[in-house]
């Protein structure tokens, strides 16, 4: 029984997480409007808020061709937290509270898919 809640949290969080850095790396790579004016006054320019979509795009595109090979899935998972950790600083150190909280869930969703995914092991 533990083992299916466990399955069901894992592929739950890993849809959120398709989702959550899917939309976000689609507004950048096509230059939403809004999206483009929130990176600006984060600091973020053009090339920069392009740079950042391409990276999260690299990291959707690896989560959903893990849907067959698991290792690409876990080396997505690993190249987009950088991009979560980093949303909540920039979210955080701006005050923007009302997008902190999926930055927020976005990092623990790294964890969170590393933990429970049974082919990921880190060995000390």
């Amino acid at each position: 029984m533990m083992k299916l809640l466990i399955q069901v949290v894992h592929w739950i969080v890993y849809a959120y997480y398709v989702y959550l850095f899917g939309y976000a790396s689609l507004f950048k790579v096509f230059q939403k409007e809004s999206m483009m004016i929130s990176m600006d006054s984060l600091g973020f320019n053009k090339t920069w808020t392009l740079l950042i979509g391409y990276g999260e795009l690299l990291g959707v595109v690896g989560l959903l061709v893990g849907l067959w090979f698991h290792e690409v899935k876990n080396i997505a998972v690993l190249w987009l937290f950088p991009f979560a950790v980093g949303a909540l600083m920039v979210h955080f150190a701006h005050h923007e509270y009302e997008h902190y909280y999926a930055a927020l869930f976005g990092c623990f969703s790294s964890l969170i898919l590393l933990a429970t995914d049974k082919y990921f092991k880190i060995a000390l």
